[in-house]
């Protein structure tokens, strides 16, 4: 990851206060051990709450690692997005999270 990328990720989750683009649940950017104890949840599911930087417009369709073009997003909703045969459009797979969420069907902290 470049350094561009890294500030980038950063940024995003500083400005939206530590919680995912995609799900709203809190990620960790430094820290796996602190969030993970004061959350109270095991190793592997602290994991999939790693803060990532995401592509809105995936590098390999033009997007480049620009401001605009970069938000965080937990590692479970980053790799959860892409592995499917066509990965829906950011809005889509927000909208879809979101549903899902509602419904108690997507990944949440205790209490969140």
């Amino acid at each position: 990851m470049t350094k561009k990328i890294k500030k980038l990720r950063k940024q995003k989750w500083a400005a939206q206060k530590g919680r995912c683009y995609y799900c709203g649940q809190l990620m960790w950017e430094h820290d796996a051990d602190a969030f993970q104890r004061e959350h109270g949840v095991t190793r592997g599911l602290t994991q999939k709450f790693q803060c990532t930087a995401e592509h809105l417009t995936a590098r390999s369709e033009g997007g480049g690692d620009v401001d605009d073009n970069i938000v965080a997003a937990c590692l479970f909703c980053n790799r959860t997005r892409h592995a499917a045969k066509k990965p829906l459009d950011p809005r889509r797979y927000r909208r879809r999270v979101q549903a899902r969420l509602e419904k108690g069907g997507w990944l949440r902290l205790n209490g969140l």
